[in-house]
Protein backbone atom coordinates (compact mmCIF):
# COMPACT_ATOMS: atom_id res chain seq x y z
CA UNK A 1 0.00 0.00 0.00
CA UNK A 2 2.86 2.46 0.72
CA UNK A 3 4.51 1.66 -2.55
CA UNK A 4 0.73 2.31 -4.36
CA UNK A 5 1.15 5.85 -2.68
CA UNK A 6 4.40 6.60 -3.41
CA UNK A 7 3.91 5.80 -6.75
CA UNK A 8 0.71 8.00 -7.28
CA UNK A 9 2.67 10.75 -5.49
CA UNK A 10 5.25 10.99 -8.27
CA UNK A 11 3.09 10.34 -10.98
CA UNK A 12 0.89 13.12 -9.48
CA UNK A 13 4.32 15.56 -9.87
CA UNK A 14 5.93 14.58 -12.86
CA UNK A 15 2.07 15.60 -14.22
CA UNK A 16 2.72 19.45 -14.80
CA UNK A 17 -0.54 20.93 -14.58
CA UNK A 18 -1.17 23.18 -17.61
CA UNK A 19 -0.38 26.63 -15.95
CA UNK A 20 3.12 25.30 -15.25
CA UNK A 21 3.73 24.48 -19.00
CA UNK A 22 2.54 27.61 -20.04
CA UNK A 23 4.90 29.32 -17.67
CA UNK A 24 7.87 26.83 -19.18
CA UNK A 25 10.98 28.83 -19.55
CA UNK A 26 11.16 28.72 -23.63
CA UNK A 27 12.35 30.70 -26.78
CA UNK A 28 8.81 30.83 -27.62
CA UNK A 29 7.67 32.35 -24.01
CA UNK A 30 10.00 34.48 -23.39
CA UNK A 31 9.23 36.23 -26.82
CA UNK A 32 5.47 36.20 -25.73
CA UNK A 33 6.35 37.88 -22.62
CA UNK A 34 8.79 40.31 -24.57
CA UNK A 35 6.04 41.33 -27.09
CA UNK A 36 3.34 41.21 -24.39
CA UNK A 37 5.93 44.14 -22.49
CA UNK A 38 5.38 46.65 -25.74
CA UNK A 39 1.75 46.87 -24.76
CA UNK A 40 2.80 47.79 -20.85
CA UNK A 41 2.94 51.40 -19.75
CA UNK A 42 6.16 52.68 -18.80
CA UNK A 43 6.76 51.71 -15.39
CA UNK A 44 9.19 51.09 -12.77
CA UNK A 45 7.79 47.79 -12.46
CA UNK A 46 8.49 46.87 -16.47
CA UNK A 47 11.72 48.50 -16.07
CA UNK A 48 12.64 45.69 -13.31
CA UNK A 49 10.78 42.95 -15.50
CA UNK A 50 12.98 44.38 -18.31
CA UNK A 51 16.01 44.14 -16.31
CA UNK A 52 15.24 40.76 -14.92
CA UNK A 53 14.50 39.68 -19.18
CA UNK A 54 17.79 41.25 -19.53
CA UNK A 55 19.46 38.68 -16.92
CA UNK A 56 17.89 35.65 -18.66
CA UNK A 57 19.17 36.70 -22.03
CA UNK A 58 22.97 37.45 -20.30
CA UNK A 59 22.45 34.03 -18.56
CA UNK A 60 21.38 31.90 -21.63
CA UNK A 61 24.54 33.55 -23.44
CA UNK A 62 26.81 32.25 -20.93
CA UNK A 63 24.88 28.97 -21.26
CA UNK A 64 23.15 28.77 -17.65
CA UNK A 65 19.52 27.55 -18.03
CA UNK A 66 18.91 27.16 -14.52
CA UNK A 67 19.74 31.41 -13.61
CA UNK A 68 18.20 31.91 -17.14
CA UNK A 69 14.59 29.97 -16.64
CA UNK A 70 15.44 31.68 -12.73
CA UNK A 71 15.02 35.59 -13.89
CA UNK A 72 12.63 34.45 -16.88
CA UNK A 73 10.34 33.40 -13.83
CA UNK A 74 10.46 36.42 -11.97
CA UNK A 75 10.07 38.72 -15.02
CA UNK A 76 6.55 36.88 -15.97
CA UNK A 77 5.42 37.00 -12.42
CA UNK A 78 6.32 41.12 -12.51
CA UNK A 79 4.08 41.49 -15.49
CA UNK A 80 1.35 39.12 -14.15
CA UNK A 81 1.64 36.86 -17.23
CA UNK A 82 -0.09 33.17 -16.84
CA UNK A 83 1.26 32.20 -20.23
Amino acid sequence: MKLLVTAITITALAVSPASAKMMACTGENMTKLVTSSNAMPDTPGKAAMMREVGAANAAMAKGDMRSACKSYMRAQQMSGQKG
